[in-house]
């Protein structure tokens, strides 16, 4: 079974940690791989790697499954953001925990896989006019200083990439987006949708946009893979033009000069977010 199937079709269950050998192995420790004989070329090719853990979960018969990411992959952060095809899973009895003496990085390699808090994703086709401003936005967010409990990702028109993002648990997810508001073009506006009944609480106009990867499209594809959503706000954009049925590169002058305010729109959301964390944690 490939990795989206075992997304689609398992109710999993994040363990905490699991034992092997004597050993509790936790997410964030490192292992050698041992596949089981009788597996394919990949197993072959994947013996005796060492690989850290990525997360371990547990399907509905109860079984454990450990989730790694090799060391010497290429795209291990690919892995880590918990991209298809850098990821492997394995029986409990196919990894072998390493040393300790072996772990001399392991604070480093814990603070590597901590996953991100908060998704900024900013979605649109770059070739229909105004429809690129979420895009804009991103790259330009791309190009600051967050923390690590920040992502922020240029999904484009990648609906389906971006609803599988959203299965990671973000505490909050930002999406960019232009679409119609009634209001004057280049008006930046910040709408909390009801994840319960989005398309009620996000503005109907919204959804004639040109491209299929509209919000609410991505809120339905989300919660339709029954993944664990729990805050999501829209950073939005009146535009002016989509371009018509030639299309457009770049935007119009009003949507280009909100570009700037939607930036810091969105990094003051970020920062009210991470306030928010730091007062629960010393509460």
């Amino acid at each position: 079974m490939n990795e989206w199937e075992w997304q689609l079709l398992e109710d999993k269950t994040l363990v905490d940690h699991v034992m092997i050998s004597g050993v509790e192995v936790r997410t964030g420790d490192r292992v050698r791989l041992f596949p089981h004989k009788g597996g394919d070329i990949l197993d072959i090719a994947l013996h005796g790697q060492i690989a850290t853990i990525e997360s371990i979960e547990q399907d509905y018969e109860g079984k454990s499954h450990v989730c790694v990411v090799l060391d010497d992959d290429p795209g291990r952060d690919m892995g880590l953001l918990r991209q298809p095809g850098h990821r492997f899973f394995f029986n409990p009895s196919e990894i072998e925990p390493l040393p300790s003496q072996d772990q001399t990085n392991d604070q480093r390699q814990k603070d590597v896989i901590q996953k991100p808090r908060i998704l900024v994703a900013g979605i649109g086709n770059i070739f229909l006019g105004d429809d690129g401003f979420g895009v804009e936005v991103a790259q330009q967010l791309a190009r600051g200083n967050f923390s690590a409990s920040v992502r922020v990702a240029d999904f484009g028109i990648r609906g389906f990439d971006l609803a599988y993002a959203l299965q990671d648990g973000y505490e909050t997810t930002i999406l960019i987006d232009a679409f119609p508001h009634g209001q004057a073009a280049g008006t930046v506006y910040v709408v909390e949708p009801d994840l319960n009944d989005p398309a009620a609480s996000l503005p109907q106009a919204s959804f004639v946009e040109p491209h299929a990867m509209n919000p609410l499209n991505v809120l339905r594809m989300a919660t339709a893979m029954h993944g664990p959503l729990k805050r999501v706000l829209l950073v939005g954009c009146e535009p002016a033009t989509f371009g018509g049925d030639d299309g457009q590169m770049g935007l119009s002058t009003p949507v280009q000069a909100a570009v700037r305010e939607a930036v810091k729109v969105v990094e003051r959301l970020v920062e009210e977010v991470l306030n928010e964390g730091r007062s629960t944690a010393t509460n």
